[in-house]
């Protein structure tokens, strides 16, 4: 009998991530029973009730036992381990309860390299996605929000991709806050490389995690297959800058499947990096966020997390009480005006009227012109 982690690592080997029937065989005859099943290539009995389906699945199981013979779970162990890391599994204290939210498509088992705890850093945490070829305005925006995020506790979870998601990263490790990258390859595969120097200060600081075992190389199906994850352990989803046909509207998709929050970041109008964000603002019913405090209001505790409001700046006219303001206000744009035509537009009488605009003259808003009197230069510029 095969230990039940060493059992998953197996299996994590022998099929691609996220396979419905193997989750359907693992919850049918345990993980040890579901190993048993693909080194015969035996379908178990009551699993399946069809000839077709009997069929589809025999020839699923010779696919995986043909891939297991190639599987050392021993060795993705002990590498895993020297590397500082762990495989946890569905039931342990750090397996995130989220996961079971995708069902018969949720991971066999993860693979995870550095110190933070997984469980714990998804209670409060966003995903961060969007395009690799990112613009500066949104890797700016994507920096930020994950800096003021991470400083609050949120942790920042992305797939370690070039562009947004490594903007996100470093914009959490910046702030000296929790960040999580998904990979769609093992763990102690710096992809794509330019990333590697990001990789190993997560991996010292941090979180790597991953569904495929150390040494995987990456495959593209398996970056979309990951997204599910991503949005999967978060309590919603921030798309920064995203194309039409974006991988990371996928993340999006897969959050508004598990009942996620899913947020959009708007850009301008003609940018191509933006097209994805707009369309889900206008067609998706995404939440627009402009500022990190939204992206907490839109995923924190009800009534407890609201955004403040935007701060205005503080205008000198703003600093005068509401007499002296209404004559400021009755002077024209352009032209000068008598005491007693403001007068009348500010329904005051002429002897208050002639007062503040005494006041107004001497704190620099109104100067005497030969028709009377008129705004100066500085007043126009800060109406």
């Amino acid at each position: 009998m095969t230990d039940e982690r060493e059992a998953r690592a197996a299996l994590c080997a022998a099929a691609e991530p996220g396979e419905t029937l193997l989750n359907r065989l693992i919850d049918h005859e345990g993980a040890d029973g579901a190993l048993r099943a693909v080194r015969t290539a035996r379908v178990p009995d009551g699993l399946v009730s069809t000839d077709e389906e009997l069929q589809r699945c025999a020839r699923r199981l010779d696919r995986w036992r043909i891939r297991l013979t190639t599987a050392d779970p021993e060795q993705d162990l002990a590498v895993c381990e020297r590397l500082g890391g762990r495989l946890v599994c569905p039931g342990d204290p750090e397996w995130p309860t989220t996961l079971d939210d995708l069902g018969p498509q949720k991971p066999y088992a993860l693979w995870l390299r550095g110190p933070g705890d997984l469980r714990y850093g998804c209670l409060r945490s966003v995903a961060m996605v969007g395009s690799r070829a990112a613009s500066p305005y949104g890797l700016r925006i994507a920096a930020e929000f994950a800096a003021d995020l991470a400083a609050q506790g949120w942790t920042v979870i992305s797939g370690g991709a070039l562009g947004i998601d490594a903007a996100a990263h470093r914009g959490a490790l910046a702030a000296d806050g929790p960040t999580i990258a998904i990979f769609a390859n093992g763990v102690d595969v710096p992809y794509p490389a330019a990333n590697d120097g990001l990789f190993a200060e997560m991996a010292r600081r941090s979180l790597l995690v991953s569904e495929s075992p150390p040494g995987s190389p990456p495959q593209r199906l398996r970056f979309l297959v990951r997204n599910r994850v991503i949005a999967a352990l978060s309590r919603g989803t921030v798309v920064v800058e995203a194309e039409y046909r974006s991988g990371a509207l996928s993340t999006a998709t897969w959050a508004r499947k598990l009942g996620r929050t899913v947020m959009a970041v708007p850009g301008p109008v003609e940018a191509r990096t933006s097209v994805g964000c707009h369309r889900l603002l206008r067609d998706e019913g995404a939440i627009l966020v402009a500022r990190p405090e939204e992206v907490i209001e839109a995923v924190g505790r009800f009534g407890a997390d609201l955004a403040p409001e935007p701060h205005t700046p503080v205008l000198p006219r703003d600093r005068l009480e509401p007499a002296t303001r209404s004559v400021l206000e009755a002077f024209p744009a352009r032209g000068a005006a008598g005491p007693a035509q403001l007068a009348a537009k500010a329904g005051l009488d002429l002897a208050a009227a002639n007062g503040k605009i005494g006041l107004l003259a001497a704190a620099g808003f109104v100067e005497r012109d030969r028709g009377g009197w008129r705004l100066t230069t500085t007043a126009k510029q800060r109406r």
